[in-house]
């Protein structure tokens, strides 16, 4: 009599990835009353699509906002992880508080004190990455239909929240001094004539992601006045805020606002490790309660062996030496970028020029299509996320391309620019030769400023109801270091 098998053989069933590629139009309807009804504006993000392309060694990824961990130093990894497992290991492998632990509280604080600001820790919360921390902001606040504002071009990582739950979205443009406020105080102007108020305005006012520009000082303080004037939140999303690589820092919105109608959003993402998905908030009691009772109903805590982690990281004062050399790689890294556009791409092509953070906006004829683009420079080995990723109606910034200079070295850079530069060639020989023009762009820079200075400067009719809202203008390259 044969013996019994400890493992019965299962029922055959092809792959997965088979099953998908099969499915019938019965089949998708088998599922598809059994959806939400908000899963219908729920969006893919850019970055998260290609990452499986740009993981292949082979391609050259200027696409994601990846840090490059292997500055890290692994002997300082290796010791702290010991130190965890030997004094610590029971309570860093246990559930913690939902708001986060008071130690992890008073390492964030450190961080943000070195720009200036002292938050109450009971205004705190630990939560897995900054994107989980726009996540339940946007959760806590916002119903369908509410309106929500942002810049244009906008974190591309935000769009897919704020289309998740249905926010009425709406963007205000940028130049080389930031958000627009004053179109931003006329499009308030116009939603408070139709009786409606904004549950919040999201910005990136530090090397703005992705057009890399910076919230000038004298419109930071006058959107901290706005929000006071009109009783409306701003939530100000301060990743790269320490990543400085030339220039005097502004201060943070938090800062000039004390934390009534800011909410602070920051993450050790860009400064130690996305690895470890550690980020937070800040935000006024009232709003903190709801968000906290938000987490609990996601996730429970964040990750106790992160927070750990990056306790012990952050007692000694080591991380501000890893944040300067960060910025002097960074930094050289960004040079090598410019340099290389300067280089390799077509004189029609424009670019910003940031101070700090990990992008920079580049900016094409409009006959080209930056979406289109990228599959010609995967078939190159070389990625980029396109422009219209940072629009929340898609159709904008589709001349446009983020490009990442701090997750590749200085010789993968040049390369990765001078491929992507022969694709825009090819299209811009292209075009001529069907049309017979051979145009350059427009001065765009907006009066009173110096010609060649890098400025992103959209329609400013662009959220009027009737008109069509513009792409970015092309941008004056910067041939001269300032």
């Amino acid at each position: 009599m044969p013996e019994p098998e400890d493992n019965p053989p299962r029922e055959h069933r092809p792959p997965a990835a088979h099953r998908r590629a099969h499915q019938t139009a019965r089949d998708l309807e088998r599922y598809g009353s059994l959806f939400a009804q908000r899963t219908r504006g729920m969006r893919s993000s850019a970055m998260r699509d290609l990452m499986a392309i740009t993981a292949r060694p082979e391609v050259i990824s200027l696409a994601g906002g990846l840090p490059d961990t292997s500055t890290f130093p692994p002997e300082s990894f290796a010791a702290q992880m010991t130190k965890i497992a030997q004094e610590s290991a029971a309570e860093a492998l246990q559930y913690g508080p939902t708001d986060g632990f008071a130690a992890t509280k008073a390492a964030i604080g450190r961080l943000m004190a070195a720009e200036g600001m002292a938050p109450d820790p009971e205004d705190i919360i630990v939560t897995t990455g900054g994107q989980q921390a726009i996540d339940l902001i946007t959760k806590t606040l916002v119903d369908p239909g509410d309106p929500v504002i942002c810049e244009a071009p906008t974190y591309p990582g935000a769009v897919p929240v704020f289309s998740s739950y249905e926010a009425d979205t709406h963007q205000v443009e940028m130049d080389a001094e930031g958000m627009r406020v004053d179109q931003l105080e006329a499009l308030m102007d116009r939603l408070a004539a139709a009786g409606r108020r904004p549950k919040f305005v999201y910005s990136v006012p530090s090397f703005q992601n992705p057009a890399g520009v910076t919230l000038s000082a004298e419109r930071r303080r006058r959107l901290v006045e706005l929000a006071r004037e009109r009783e409306v939140l701003l939530v100000e999303d301060n990743p790269y805020g320490l990543l400085r690589y030339e220039g005097e820092p502004q201060p943070t919105l938090y800062q000039l606002d004390g934390g009534d109608y800011v909410i602070y959003v920051g993450t050790v993402s860009k400064v130690l490790s996305p690895g470890i998905r550690l980020g937070w908030a800040v935000a006024p009691p009232p709003v903190m309660e709801k968000i906290v009772l938000g987490k609990q109903a996601t996730d429970l805590c964040t990750s106790t062996l992160s927070q750990y982690f990056a306790v012990e990281y952050f007692a000694e004062d080591r991380w501000r030496s890893y944040i300067d050399s960060l910025c002097e790689v960074y930094g050289s890294r960004r040079d090598a970028m410019l340099e290389a556009l300067e280089r390799h791409f077509p004189e029609q092509a424009t670019w910003t020029r940031p101070s700090g953070g990990l992008f920079v906006w580049a900016t094409l004829p409009a006959y080209i299509d930056t979406s289109d683009l990228l599959a010609k420079a995967l078939r190159e080995n070389v990625a980029f996320v396109p422009g219209a990723a940072a629009y929340v109606d898609g159709t904008r910034g589709t001349n446009s391309m983020r490009l990442n200079f701090s997750g590749s070295n200085e010789g993968q850079i040049r390369e990765g620019v001078r491929r992507i530069g022969n694709v825009v060639g090819e299209q811009v020989a292209l075009y001529e030769t069907i049309t017979g023009e051979h145009r350059l762009p427009p001065d765009s820079s907006p009066p009173g400023t110096r010609s060649g200075e890098s400025t992103v400067e959209l329609d400013p009719g662009a959220d009027q109801p009737g008109e069509r809202a513009a792409d970015i203008l092309p941008l004056r390259r910067r041939r001269e270091e300032p």
